[in-house]
């Protein structure tokens, strides 16, 4: 499974915001932006054993408005490059979910993003590129902060594809179209993306050839004061892989693969001063899905956590997913009890210098792996992010 993180990885909220919405012309033709996260990360109790490692996320980005560089009126466009190193800690927790979320199957650099945006009057826009899925699709604010990759999408649609869907590392070719509906409070969001999850910087680069099919997304959302709530929808034009189902010829065998979501946003407490909100949000996959068949995350954020300290996050969250048919049947042939996995995370983010920011964080996974016999777990992460 492709692990997932914050569309940007950063501690405080702001880059993750800057992304939740289409992007609008920028102050300057120009805007150039760099983060360095680095991440040092242990597993306290439980798990194959107790080292920390660390691991490394840069990220490099440039916003361009195409109207005052050259006379496009209302397009802009938006280039988004990846580094990361380091090692995998979830080698050691073994969680099905994984731990961190700028974790990476396999090291290196990568153009992540490079789309163009166009204006089609009325709020509405189409973007078509490189694009992220989940810096705009399955996405919430209030659990941008929590390190765990279930927080950023859910895990029932994160562990499809080949490759994972178009999200972090690895994103596709796609065409997003926005529309806003009525005064602005509601929106219908819609993208075909390429099933094949592979860019520059992956072995063979950007897929052209669209081998595996498409894939196709669709959200419905609306605000009313407090309250956001969003519905969405995807499936894979030639189904997904299974790699819990092995065919004759030895390969994973390609089954449909289909999900819906939900989405609930809540201001429990909206002062001038300070924010509390709870996120509540769920995941169904269909039967022949793998690993999961859903998916559940739940929390708070309160923003400012604390007088005094205004870029102060606190954040508490849980998940847990269900496990799918198939993946508990290779399970018990293995001599694994299957089981589902959950996790509590708390996590506190705050500057320390208007360019740097600290998060210490602790999660608890119970089942880790899916086996109803693997220990508890403790992981123990302090992130440091520098914003340029």
């Amino acid at each position: 499974m492709k692990l997932r993180r914050a569309p940007i990885a950063a501690s405080a909220m702001l880059a993750c915001l800057a992304l939740a919405t289409p992007l609008r012309a920028a102050d300057k033709p120009v805007e150039l932006g760099a983060e360095v996260t680095v991440d040092v990360v242990g597993v306290a109790k439980g798990g194959a054993d107790h080292r920390a490692r660390v691991l490394s996320n840069v990220d490099l980005t440039a916003a361009l408005d195409l109207e005052a560089l050259a006379g496009w009126s209302g397009a802009r466009a938006f280039v988004y490059v990846l580094d990361n190193h380091g090692l995998r800690p979830n080698d050691a927790a073994g969680k099905l979910e994984g731990v961190n979320n700028i974790e990476v199957p396999k090291a290196g650099t990568r153009l992540f993003e490079a789309w163009v945006e166009q204006d089609l009057g009325r709020g509405a826009s189409l973007r078509v590129g490189l694009y992220d899925l989940n810096s705009e699709f399955y996405a919430t604010d209030s659990s941008a902060v929590l390190m765990a990759p279930p927080f950023g999408i859910g895990s029932e649609f994160a562990a499809t594809g080949r490759n994972g869907p178009s999200i972090f590392p690895c994103s596709a070719l796609a065409a997003r179209l926005y529309v806003p509906v009525g005064d602005d409070d509601a929106f219908i969001r819609f993208a075909v993306l390429g099933a094949k999850a592979q860019t520059l910087g992956d072995p063979g680069g950007i897929d052209l050839q669209f081998g595996d099919g498409l894939l196709f997304v669709g959200e419905v959302g609306e605000a009313k004061g407090s309250t956001r709530l969003t519905l969405g929808g995807w499936g894979y034009s030639r189904g997904s892989l299974n790699a819990y189902l092995i065919g004759p010829d030895g390969e994973p065998v390609r089954k449909p693969s289909f999900g819906a979501y939900a989405m609930f946003e809540h201001d429990l407490l909206a002062r001038d001063d300070r924010k509390l909100t709870a996120f509540v949000r769920a995941g169904l996959s269909n039967k022949d899905a793998a690993p999961f068949r859903g998916a559940l995350q739940t929390g708070v954020l309160l923003a400012p956590a604390l007088a005094g300290r205004p870029d102060s996050l606190f954040s508490v969250g849980f998940h847990q997913s269900w496990t799918s048919r198939s993946f508990r049947a290779a399970g018990r042939a293995n001599g694994m009890i299957p089981a589902n996995e959950q996790g509590i995370e708390v996590t506190y983010a705050d500057k320390i210098l208007p360019w740097l920011a600290l998060q210490p964080d602790v999660q608890w996974v119970r089942h880790p792996g899916g086996d109803e016999r693997a220990p508890a777990g403790v992981i123990l992460s302090l992130r440091t992010t520098a914003s340029f």
